[in-house]
């Protein structure tokens, strides 16, 4: 694809999936264009061998942005990263097509692997703010990733992940048009084990009143067989 194109093509994305713009002349204050506009060209260097030229433009849009995308990293089309400050892409992620980051994102290694050890994310997901993917793992197609989730683990596509470790909490998520990719409709785990242990209270409470209910019938029964015996 040739820069113009290119261009054209990032500002689309933005104009698409960020309700707050006006007009295609407020994209290029953008921080999402602007540091794709860097990795495009620093991934060319990269590819071709020139790693300092590829990182000296890669930090060079690190303090324009506040976004840091090593030039290894592999991104497909339609990347929208929304504000985008402190978003944090590893050398050896690959990203699939039409996902969307939000700031505080970062899709990282563990420290521990060599050779890939960054997370590949699939098609058309959403990575909400703060969330943190950490591992060479996969994060499958039309998934979402809750806000400040800590995911540690392979995703099976169409899930919806939340928490500290991340866990599914939904599966069989239909395909993900970007007007639904919010961060809000998702389920709330603590809240679910929650009224779980409420209801299970409830049922051990009624339970308990229901056997001292019977202990006191079989004591009156008793203490009447005993009077009679008396009598």
């Amino acid at each position: 694809m040739g820069f113009v194109k290119s261009m054209k093509e990032e500002i689309r994305i933005i104009r698409e999936r960020d309700p707050a713009i006006h007009s295609s002349m407020e994209v290029f204050l953008y921080p999402s264009f602007k540091v794709m506009l860097h990795y495009r060209v620093a991934h060319r260097l990269y590819e071709k061998g020139h790693f300092f030229w590829a990182r000296w433009i890669s930090q060079r849009a690190v303090r324009k942005t506040g976004i840091e995308i090593h030039p290894g990293a592999q991104i497909g089309k339609g990347l929208f990263i929304d504000h985008g400050n402190g978003v944090i892409i590893g050398e050896t992620t690959i990203i699939g097509d039409n996902v969307t980051l939000y700031q505080g994102v970062t899709l990282g290694g563990t420290g521990k692997e060599h050779g890939k050890r960054h997370p590949t994310i699939g098609n058309n997901v959403m990575i909400s703010a703060g969330a943190k993917v950490l591992g060479s793992f996969t994060i499958g197609d039309n998934s979402k990733i809750g806000a400040g989730s800590v995911v540690l683990s392979q995703v099976p596509p169409c899930s919806t992940v939340v928490g500290v470790p991340g866990r599914v909490v939904k599966r069989g998520n239909q395909s993900l048009p970007q007007e639904s990719m919010n961060q809000t409709d998702l389920p709330d785990p603590v809240k679910e084990d929650i009224a779980a242990l409420q209801r299970a209270n409830s049922e051990m409470t009624n339970r308990i009143l229901e056997l001292e209910q019977e202990v006191k019938r079989l004591r009156r029964g008793q203490e009447g067989k005993t009077g009679d015996k008396e009598g």
